[in-house]
């Protein structure tokens, strides 16, 4: 029982390390995929610090655009703000809002309604489990330390999503089953680079990239980002378009396994009808409707000797491989 408090203070420790804004823009780029999917539906952002959540910014503002039933905003012990609260606390609040109502299109302060919390406003608290079983769409940025957990309950409460995370995700064993089951995917708008996030005044700036702004906002950027979600966009059934022809020398098989090895997914075969290795971030061009995956390695898949054509890898481990397979062949 001890570990188990321990595991859990370390966790509530990296959330507050990885507590990042999300930009606008990239909301906003992100969205745009999937407007129809928003029309008399509660969004629920349980995430967001409503003193900084561009995630309230823009459902708020697009409220009736979007044609929203509801919006419910909550965040881990939110902090005062006179906007927010009167009080000087540190009492977890929760949002909503219901539209305009004074013809304006603006979301003003008196149309919020503004409701303390018992709890600590954690995704996992009762209180906040009550507010997500009103919701029909979640959309946030969960802490990335909390990632498996999160989606765990997204799932186990059957909730539409879309949601913030680091690619590395899809090697976790409880989320590629999802993605391997057509229960999740990623999303429309970022399929490569870093992205950049603001960050909390207290946040020490010692990632590889980070700036602060005339106002003295802190900005961070990191790698790796991605959109999950579970609503279904056009874009997403748009075939990857294959130049390459198979031939054994091209595309050795595995030692261990029966496929070929990809080393970039552009060069996947376009007459190929077998298992292929490729890389994970071939999840960025995965079309369900062309390709089926198998599963993952476990870093156990080796190369062939390839004597002649270059260092003798046999025996050595390579990166991680998505095994897939056309299924038009």
């Amino acid at each position: 029982m001890a570990k188990s408090k321990n595991e859990n203070l370390h966790k509530a420790k990296d959330a507050k390390k990885d507590e990042f804004y999300t930009q606008l823009s990239d909301i906003e780029k992100e969205v745009r995929h999937y407007k129809e999917h928003f029309r008399g539906k509660v969004v629920y952002c349980n995430c967001d610090d409503p003193r900084v959540s561009n995630f309230f910014h823009y459902f708020s503002y697009n409220f009736e655009k979007l044609g929203l039933k509801k919006l419910i905003t909550t965040c881990y012990k939110n902090q005062e703000r006179d906007f927010f609260s009167q009080n000087s606390s540190e009492r977890a609040v929760y949002l909503e809002y219901n539209g305009d109502k004074n013809g304006n299109h603006v979301p003003d302060p008196d149309e919020i309604g503004i409701n303390h919390l018992q709890g600590n406003g954690g995704f996992q608290s009762r209180e906040c489990i009550e507010l997500l079983k009103q919701a029909d769409i979640v959309v946030t940025n969960p802490p990335f330390s909390l990632f498996r957990e999160y989606v765990a309950q997204l799932i186990e409460y059957e909730k539409k999503f879309l949601i913030i995370g680091n690619v590395n995700a899809v090697s976790y064993k409880e989320i590629f089953k999802l993605i391997k089951e057509n229960k999740m995917w990623l999303g429309a708008s970022i399929h490569s680079g870093d992205r950049e996030f603001g960050v909390p005044d207290d946040y020490p700036l010692n990632a590889a990239g980070f700036r602060v702004d005339n106002s003295g906002k802190k900005f961070i950027r990191v790698k790796g980002v991605r959109w999950f979600t579970n609503l279904d966009y056009n874009e997403r059934h748009e075939d990857l378009i294959l130049s390459k022809n198979y031939s054994p020398e091209k595309y050795p098989k595995y030692d261990n396994y029966d496929a070929i090895n990809v080393d970039v997914t552009k060069d996947i075969p376009c007459d190929y009808s077998g298992a292929m290795g490729v890389p994970i971030t071939f999840i960025d061009k995965y079309n369900p409707d062309q390709f089926e995956i198998l599963g993952m390695d476990d870093h156990r898949l080796i190369y062939p000797e390839w004597r002649g054509r270059g260092p003798d890898l046999n025996g050595r481990p390579i990166y991680r491989r998505l095994i897939i397979k056309n299924k038009r062949i």
